[in-house]
């Protein structure tokens, strides 16, 4: 099996969205910084409830699916199709917004952690239109698996093989055919796994320092960061002077035009002429 090389480094800057929810972002920090299909991944994580408490109020998607992955705190979802969905310490949500969502996610606490990440998801220009879909997932249904030396992964998307078993996270068989797992290793565990050799992957680091690649050609990736892996068929991975903690995520490239225009992700500027007047008319969501 060919390993995967860390390909591009690219370091999480602060930035603030919703009502000014300060948080860091990595994939997605500058126009055309994608790795196809994920368009943006943004870490939000501190203590101080002034960087978070006045949440994300209302607003609109159209065009492509967001994952919201929780570490620590407490966060309501409520959206126009009357979904309400409590996003708690150890749990997720995944929303695909097709043709249009209006939805909120409000702090649930007044101290205390927040912590977490959302991931953006792209859609293929045949489902860019179909009804909005959303999925609240308890932490006791997601999956985790023990890993050699005492390592663990999480699996919210995709299978995890280990030593020929195979366990399935949450969501399977969507068109971008998505793998999302949170690893946890302990101070020089190492993690291997694979890779459909097709598809786009890189590894965020939000905790320690993680070694990547074959030995011969490793490349450290230091907290914080995004490391895009090239192509290959198996990933390698070791931690490095302490704990190391990150997610893996790998997916089906479209290979489509992107054009985003804030919340919107279409394929085309008409499309996204067309979504900004559908949401100023009100039909949006129609």
């Amino acid at each position: 099996m060919s390993v995967r090389r860390l390909q591009q480094v690219i370091q999480s800057v602060p930035t603030s969205d919703g009502a000014g929810v300060k948080l860091r972002r990595s994939i997605g920090s500058q126009r055309g910084l994608y790795v196809d299909p994920f368009l943006m991944l943004d870490e939000f994580s501190t203590d101080n409830p002034d960087d978070y408490i006045a949440g994300f109020p209302a607003h609109p998607h159209r065009g492509f699916e967001t994952v919201t992955y929780m570490l620590d705190g407490h966060l309501l979802h409520e959206d126009h199709l009357g979904n309400r969905g409590d996003l708690k310490s150890g749990g997720a949500q995944w929303m695909t917004a097709g043709r249009g969502i209006i939805h909120s996610e409000m702090p649930q606490q007044r101290e205390g952690r927040m912590r977490g990440f959302q991931l953006w998801v792209n859609l293929p220009a045949a489902e860019k239109m179909k009804p909005a879909w959303y999925r609240d997932i308890e932490p006791r249904e997601i999956p985790q698996v023990t890993l050699g030396d005492g390592g663990t992964a999480k699996i919210i998307a995709g299978t995890v093989n280990i030593a020929g078993e195979a366990t399935d996270g949450v969501i399977i068989g969507r068109t971008t055919e998505p793998l999302y797992l949170d690893v946890e290793l302990p101070n020089g565990a190492p993690f291997r796994h694979a890779i459909d050799a097709g598809h786009s992957a890189f590894i965020y680091l939000y905790e320690g320092v993680l070694q990547v690649g074959a030995t011969e050609d490793a490349r450290l990736l230091q907290t914080r960061c995004a490391g895009v892996l090239s192509s290959g068929d198996e990933i390698a991975v070791a931690a490095e002077g302490g704990a190391a903690r990150f997610l893996l995520i790998a997916g089906k490239p479209i290979g489509e035009p992107v054009v985003q225009y804030g919340p919107f992700v279409m394929n085309t500027h008409d499309e996204i002429e067309q979504a900004v007047r559908d949401y100023q008319n009100g039909v949006l969501t129609a």
